[in-house]
Parts: C-alpha cells; structure tokens; sequence
C-alpha cells in the first residue's frame, strides 16, 4: 500500500500527538484572525456559533489526509477543494490566490514551531520533508506558486506576513467568540500559548505575551507526559466537554475515525488554517 505521508514521516510524528496540534490550531487562530482574507471564514456563519467544533472538524480532515495511503488522502483533498469551489460559486467570487498560499504556509510554520517548543529543534532535512508534504497537498488542489524547498517557502512566508495582515474588526470578533467560548482562564492560557508560538509580527499586532510564564508548567508536563497525569495540561486547553475529543487526537492511525462528510469540510468553517481548494482546470 502506498502512503501518503510516509510512516517515518516526521509530519506524522507532529499530526500524531494532541500536544503539537492543540499548539499547530492555536497559532494559526492567531495568525489567521489577523489575514485580509478572514472575512471568507464569516461567510457561513458556522465559525463565530462554534469555533471549537469547526477546530476539532478541522484536525479530522488534516489527520484522514496525513495518515491515509495515497488514494484515501486524495480523495480526501478532492472533497474539500469540491467544497470550497461550492461555497465561492455560492458567495459569487473566488478566494484570492495569496490566501490559499497562506492557510498552506500557516500549516507548515506551526508545524514546524509547535513540535520545536514542545520536543526539540528540527533538523534541515526534516523541515524540507514538512515543506514536501504540504506541498503536495497544495499542488493536489491547484493552488499556485508553491515554493518547493524549505529556503523558497521562508522566503515567500515573510513576505505573505508583510504583505497580507491587517488588524480589523474581523480580528476582533474572533477574539471575542474565542473568550466566549473558552472562559477568561482559558483563554488567557490560549494567548500565552499562542505568543509563544506566533511569528514576532503577529504578536506584536495582536498584543499576545511572550509566553514565558508558561515555560515552568510546560517542563512539569514535559517531565510527566509519559504518565496518565500529562493530560492534565491536555485538558486544561479546553472545556470539559471536549476532553474525549483531546484524547482521540492520541490515538494511533488505525483508530482515527471516518471522514467527515461532505457537509462537514473543515477549512471555510473551522477558526485556524481555512480557504484551501482546487483550481478549476
């Protein structure tokens, strides 16, 4: 059988563990709250009512892709470059190309950056590798001028980040729907996670903390995770109700759950990476 990601895939490593995606979805909730193309994630209306839901949703569709062999994972790619095509005929145009570039790039940076603040540095060969793989999966959607290696990507992410943030009031309301839906507690220990991991631009625009107060109870976890006792830090990322949820995103390749069904695409609803889909021939 053919993968899509191969077992010994760093990628799969990252996208197999609660800890890194629950640091991947808070970064790019950060980042993607400040894009000029946020507006798109209004669209629907599902994001504000629900912003935690379209998260999990989101990671569904990122693990069936990651984990899957080659056929599973294409299809999988397919769906929700089907959708996003539906929901820009419904809205009357398309989604600019730079966004669709920069959900791409926003999966690869904290990618990278989550597993380094919570495992080790990456080596070069692994960041080409995370490039490689995302890569892929834009050029199966048709999404243009993709760099191919680690150096390119760096490059065209600095610009995207110069050129395509804008605080606004978009920026705003997500902040609100996100202390709304995760507590004042939480969602102080969102921002101070999102500081540590969000890019010196996007920190600065969104007044985040550095994070350094969390560097003692992320030793302590660090120290613990081997242990049941780890999903304490786990479980105070989100409100009880999703604790089950957390613990699925553990769980080894063969016991991830179905896909979603069409209805249920991830990335026009979810309040992380959003906007991908294939290009019309």
């Amino acid at each position: 059988m053919q993968h899509f990601v191969a077992p010994s895939s760093i990628v799969r490593r990252i996208w197999g563990s609660a800890d890194t995606i629950l640091f991947i979805f808070a970064g790019a909730a950060a980042e993607f709250a400040l894009n000029k193309a946020v507006d798109w994630l209004y669209f629907t209306g599902r994001l504000p009512s629900d912003p935690l839901g379209r998260l999990f949703s989101t990671v569904d569709y990122a693990r069936r892709i990651v984990f899957a062999d080659q056929a599973a994972a294409e299809q999988a790619i397919d769906t929700i470059a089907a959708i996003h095509g539906a929901v820009e005929a419904k809205r009357g145009h398309a989604i600019p190309d730079w966004a669709y570039r920069d959900v791409l790039f926003m999966l690869i940076a904290y990618s990278m950056r989550a597993f380094e603040v919570l495992e080790r540095p990456l080596t070069a060969a692994e960041r080409e590798e995370i490039v490689e793989v995302f890569g892929r999966v834009g050029r199966r959607m048709g999404i243009s001028e993709l760099p191919t290696g680690y150096a390119a990507w760096r490059l065209a992410r600095e610009q995207h980040l110069a050129q395509n943030t804008l605080l606004s009031s978009y920026t705003e309301d997500l902040y609100r729907q996100y202390e709304r839906h995760l507590g004042w507690a939480r969602f102080q220990l969102l921002r101070g996670v999102q500081g540590m991991v969000v890019p010196p631009s996007v920190r600065g625009w969104l007044g985040l903390p550095d994070g350094a107060w969390l560097r003692p109870p992320l030793a302590l976890y660090r120290a613990t995770r081997s242990f049941a006792l780890s999903q304490w830090a786990k479980n105070a990322m989100l409100p009880a109700e999703y604790r089950d949820r957390i613990k699925d995103l553990d769980a080894q390749p063969a016991e991830v759950t179905p896909p979603p069904s069409r209805g249920s695409c991830p990335f026009h609803r979810a309040g992380a990476p959003t906007g991908l889909r294939r290009r019309a021939a």
